[in-house]
């Protein structure tokens, strides 16, 4: 299969996630309505070069060049269907912050597969994508729900597949996402986790994914509230978050039906009804300024589509 012609372009549009999602330790998250956008161009060159444009601040720390995880993942596209890689740019529109437990890296990987494979006409099937987008991340509860859309648990089975269920999210359930200033990297937050947890929080985890799911899915508030916990990882993480409990305690008191660390944070997930979002929004901001802290806390939606790829005019 030859190469695109110099100039073709393909935009990609890539969904926020918020992972961990409650008691779904690395196997439940969920698309949100905060995306970034990638615009991939073939370009001149080798098949080793990569030109990345960041067309925002919070990504000015990104480069370009081969290692680079948008690249990478292209790479293991032109691998996989047995395609020569081609010099490729990327201009990206960042709205989803890097470090903050919102996806950032998953968008990246997400983009890189969807927008190496669409510009080649899309040799690989979207569960080759999936399949490849868990390879690199090494866990799915982002990756999953970034390329697909809406609430996704991900397991593997038996016989070692991943398994994937399109789960229910009523839309009477909102989420308030507190996005701090601070940030906090994943192997950091990885690395205050102990290597072995007691089996009566495995067991407690188990049952309160269940409470949460069906909660979700009928839009029941009690069962929410009763399973919005966790005892797997968020009892080692928040003090890693300036001010998190605070900000949880604010969200709860202010009447949200539970409060998570979003993935690896610093990002704190409130849930809700519908009719007092901007409460918990403000008491969440407000408790992390009294924490010295800048945030904001956007009330968002759950993202059903998954993410999205065009074809652009050339220039």
């Amino acid at each position: 299969m030859s190469s695109p012609e110099i100039g073709k372009k393909i935009i990609v549009t890539v969904p926020s996630t918020t992972a961990n999602l409650g008691p779904g330790f690395d196997c439940l998250g969920a698309a949100l309505d905060l995306y970034n956008e990638f615009v991939f161009t073939r370009i001149e060159g080798g098949g080793d070069r990569f030109d990345l444009i960041m067309e925002s601040t919070d990504g000015n720390h990104l480069r370009g060049g081969p290692e680079n995880l948008v690249f990478r993942a292209a790479q293991k596209v032109w691998e996989s269907a047995n395609i020569s890689p081609f010099a490729l740019e990327a201009r990206v529109k960042l709205a989803v912050p890097p470090a903050r437990g919102l996806g950032s890296s998953a968008t990246a990987i997400v983009a890189g597969l969807i927008g190496a494979n669409a510009i080649m006409d899309c040799p690989l099937p979207k569960e080759k994508l999936l399949e490849l987008a868990i390879d690199i991340e090494g866990h799915p509860d982002n990756v999953v729900p970034s390329l697909l859309g809406g609430l996704c648990l991900t397991a593997r089975s038996s016989s070692q597949r991943w398994r994937i269920i399109r789960c229910d999210w009523h839309d009477s359930i909102k989420a308030v996402i507190a996005i701090p200033a601070i940030r906090l990297s994943t192997s950091e937050a990885r690395r205050v986790m102990p290597k072995n947890v007691p089996i009566s929080d495995a067991v407690t985890n188990m049952g309160a994914l269940t409470l949460l799911l069906n909660g979700l899915k009928t839009g029941n508030a009690e069962l929410i509230k009763e399973g919005m916990f966790d005892k797997l990882h968020e009892p080692y993480r928040w003090k890693l978050i300036q001010g998190g409990l605070e900000v949880k305690d604010a969200a709860l008191e202010a009447g949200a039906l539970g409060c998570a660390i979003s993935g690896a944070g610093p990002s704190i997930l409130a849930l809700c009804e519908k009719d007092n979002g901007k409460e918990v929004s403000h008491a969440m901001v407000k408790a992390w300024e009294n924490s010295g802290v800048a945030s904001r806390a956007p009330y968002l939606n759950v993202q059903t589509k998954g993410s999205q790829f065009r074809a652009a005019p050339s220039r």
